[in-house]
Parts: structure tokens; C-alpha cells; sequence
């Protein structure tokens, strides 16, 4: 899987300055474009203009859970019928470290292109939110935050194994939100998730929406947007300021 070939993300530049990047991370068989419309909702009220979305694609991969069919996925899925111990077993250790390098790299550069590693966050959807957890809470760099939607922690039973020294990112906020009528990924997995990670002692917020399913909602998309706003406050241009004085 080292070898994958990778579309570029599709990028949304911020509307002003830019000084904060967000990474959001579709679900299994969708692209990047699948999140475009929910950056517009998330931009509309102009609290998030100096921040640059990427929204990664993931490479077509064969999927087990698929018939073996390829399809977009950042790592293969085995079983997909609604319960917690399906996703936990057998998971693709693999494919699961090598979609993690790929995200540890897109924060990197933009770390190197100038944007502090505490003005970026990243999250995702379903398969998208599993690695924006992992690759979030694995990262080398202190976050600013951290989006998880309808998903669950990956490899959970070696999680702590697996996790840096020192932990960058246990203080760090994280967003989880999840549907009590998920036929895929199980809402009793998305507790599973913030029960752990609240044992380990990790900072998470956990929005619930009755009667929603494998989807987001118009709420949710509200929330995120407040928790993006609150993470990343716009900066204020000094030198617009002492030009005023």
C-alpha cells in the first residue's frame, strides 16, 4: 500500500489572510468533494475566512466488506453490519499506519509552510473520523483540535502502544458526534470510543442526535462550525491595526 497512487486534495482557500487549516477526511467510497457543501455552511457566517480546508481523496483499494470491489478507502473494512465488534475485528493494520503517515504528512507541510501546528485541525467522517482520531491523537505536534463524526477509535486494543511519548495531544479538544440510529458504524462503538479515550484521560466532547443515522445533520454541521470558531479565532492583522493608530 506504500505505493498508492494519490489524487491531490481538493483545497478551499481561505477567504482572508490565511492562518489556520483545517483537514477533513471523507468516509469509505466518497471523495473530498463529498464535504465541499458542508465547508460552504461552515464558512457562511464569515467566523472561519483566514482558514484553508483540504479535504483529502482517498487511493481506490480493494474492499473486503465490498466483495472485493475497489473502491475509495483509506483502509480496508472487513465486515459492515451495524456492530461494534465487527469494525474491532481483524481491522487493516496496514492500511490503517500507511493512511496515518499520509496524514502526519499533509500536517507537516503545513507546519513548514508556516501555519502553527496549534492553528490546524483535523477530523472527518465514518472511516474519515476514525483516522482523523487516530492520526490526530498519534501526531508529533500539539493540535488545535480534533473531529471525529460517526466513528470510532482504531486499533483500540493497541492504542496506547501506539500513541507518541511524550503525548502531544492528550489535552487536545475533541469534537465527537454521532447518530443513535447508525446502521453502520454502531452508536454503542461511537460510546465505546469516548468512554476509552475519557479513561485514558483525553479531552472529548460527545454530541449525540436522536434518530439520525449513518449521515450528518444540519445541527451538527452547526456545532462543528462553533467548535472550528472557537479553535481557530481569527488573528488579528497587527499591521492593519497599527496602520489605524
Amino acid at each position: 500500500m506504500a505505493s498508492l497512487a494519490r489524487r491531490p486534495p481538493l483545497l478551499v482557500p481561505a477567504v482572508a489572510r490565511h492562518t489556520a487549516t483545517v483537514i477533513f477526511i471523507h468516509g469509505l467510497g466518497d471523495t473530498g468533494h463529498g464535504w465541499a457543501s458542508a465547508v460552504e455552511q461552515w464558512r457562511r457566517r464569515q467566523r472561519l475566512d483566514e482558514v484553508k480546508f483540504i479535504l483529502p481523496h482517498a487511493p481506490s483499494i480493494p474492499i473486503t466488506a465490498n466483495w472485493g470491489m475497489k473502491m475509495p478507502g483509506w483502509y480496508d473494512i472487513f465486515a459492515i453490519d451495524g456492530s461494534a465488534e465487527a469494525l474491532r475485528r481483524n481491522e487493516d493494520e496496514a492500511g490503517i499506519l500507511t493512511s496515518q503517515a499520509y496524514f502526519h504528512d499533509l500536517i507537516q507541510k503545513e507546519i513548514d509552510s508556516g501555519i502553527p501546528a496549534d492553528r490546524i485541525v483535523i477530523g472527518g467522517f465514518s472511516q474519515g473520523g476514525a483516522m482523523g482520531l487516530f492520526s490526530g491523537l498519534t501526531a508529533k505536534s500539539k493540535l488545535a483540535g480534533i473531529v471525529a463524526l460517526s466513528s470510532y477509535l482504531l486499533l483500540s486494543l493497541k492504542f496506547a502502544e501506539l500513541v507518541p511519548k511524550p503525548e502531544f495531544n492528550k489535552e487536545t479538544p475533541i469534537f465527537m458526534a454521532h447518530g443513535d440510529a447508525d446502521p453502520v458504524v454502531n452508536y454503542k462503538l461511537g460510546m465505546m470510543t469516548r468512554d476509552l479515550l475519557k479513561e485514558m484521560g483525553y479531552n472529548v466532547k460527545f454530541e449525540t442526535y436522536p434518530g439520525m443515522g449513518h449521515s450528518a445533520c444540519l445541527e451538527e454541521l452547526d456545532q462543528i462550525e462553533d467548535f472550528l470558531s472557537e479553535r481557530l479565532p481569527k488573528v488579528a492583522d497587527k499591521s492593519e491595526q497599527k496602520s489605524e493608530l
